[in-house]
């Protein structure tokens, strides 16, 4: 495959990006320490893979209260800002460019992380899912409905992160908007049955997606804010779809024109969901026309898949996950059409530099 659209340049704006090649965000659970901050195995993982056109990190929780699963990173302590200025530096010493997602899971969590305090949620509503606690998998429960004062706090939260990022170096945001957590929460029918402000109507359910966006842009240039939805998420997460779904993501989407964000960062679906009447199976078909700016689409690529969104303008770039985790010279490897290493899944989640930092690249083999 010669002049592979993959390996073309990319603006962002005011943001070169030297490959439309993007590291997805992936929860990889090193962040073994009392503090949740990034260490010295951070640095070195996101050093390893600084090829990338761009990095978009491991979801970070926004508060102590935004916290769903164990030894994540947060961006919400003086610690953790100290330790993420360190994995920038060194991605910047590389040449690579990096984002920081901001995570809050809302009710995909448990009472383990929040001293016995039951999770926040939009409505009191339980997912039914797991919860991956310091004691192992646990069932989620009814979380708290959140009041106002509460929601309004989360929403300084998601822009006190946002400073803390910029702090730290990150050259922007991605805003978990997406997979089943809080705001993915407040979007969908099925989680939310709020009837105020916050809840009811679509532009209500979306609401606090659009404040959040306006208090970030106070804090870090609004053309350095990117955005993740998965519109047609069913089954998983706890989320279950409903004839409003897609509307919703198609009101939301259509308001993001209003902005001049980064980009936008679609899934497609992550499972089936074909028989689902109201589902859309072709997100970035349904999204391209309709959305204005940039679109990174991800969940299920290979390299030739990656390359023909590309070329047939479905997106501006392809973020690849699983693959970055064995293969930390990704774009090295696609660019030589070089055979990729295998994953090992059973070390995704665990503490240490096996699975980690360990998978070699092509020059070290």
């Amino acid at each position: 495959m010669q002049n592979q659209p993959l390996l073309e340049k990319l603006k962002l704006d005011d943001l070169l990006l030297d490959n439309r090649i993007v590291m997805a965000p992936m929860t990889r659970s090193r962040a073994d320490n009392q503090e949740k901050a990034p260490t010295d195995i951070h640095v070195k993982y996101y050093t390893q893979r600084a090829s990338a056109g761009l990095i978009i990190t491991e979801g970070s929780q926004i508060s102590q209260e935004a916290v769903g699963y164990i030894n994540t990173p947060g961006i919400h302590t003086k610690a953790q800002v100290e330790g993420w200025k360190k994995v920038t530096k060194a991605v910047h010493d590389e040449g690579g460019k990096i984002f920081i997602q901001l995570w809050h899971v809302g009710r995909i969590s448990h009472p383990d992380f929040h001293e016995g305090k039951l999770p926040l949620a939009p409505s009191a509503i339980n997912p039914k899912a797991k919860s991956f606690t310091p004691k192992g998998f646990k069932d989620t429960v009814t979380p708290k409905e959140m009041s106002l004062p509460e929601i309004k706090k989360t929403i300084q939260d998601f822009k006190n992160a946002a400073a803390n990022a910029w702090e730290a170096g990150f050259d922007g945001v991605e805003i978990h908007s997406s997979n089943g957590y809080l705001l993915h929460q407040f979007f969908s029918r099925t989680s939310n049955v709020r009837m105020d402000e916050y809840g009811g109507s679509i532009p209500n359910r979306a609401k606090i997606l659009f404040e959040i966006i306006d208090a970030i842009k106070e804090v870090v240039p609004e053309n350095r804010i990117g955005l993740r939805l998965n519109p047609s998420l069913n089954g998983i997460f706890g989320m279950t779809m409903d004839e409003e779904s897609i509307p919703t993501f198609d009101y939301i989407i259509e308001r993001l024109n209003r902005y001049n964000l980064a980009y936008l960062h679609l899934s497609e679906p992550f499972n089936d969901v074909s028989e689902i009447p109201y589902a859309e199976t072709e997100i970035a078909k349904r999204y391209r026309p309709l959305y204005k700016g940039k679109i990174i689409i991800n969940a299920g690529f290979d390299q030739q898949k990656g390359n023909q969104f590309i070329l047939e303008g479905l997106a501006d770039a392809v973020a690849y996950a699983k693959l970055y985790i064995s293969n930390p010279d990704l774009v090295e490897r696609f660019a030589k059409n070089e055979n990729l290493a295998p994953w090992d899944e059973a070390t995704f989640y665990t503490p240490g530099t096996k699975g980690y930092t360990d998978y070699p690249k092509l020059e070290e083999k």
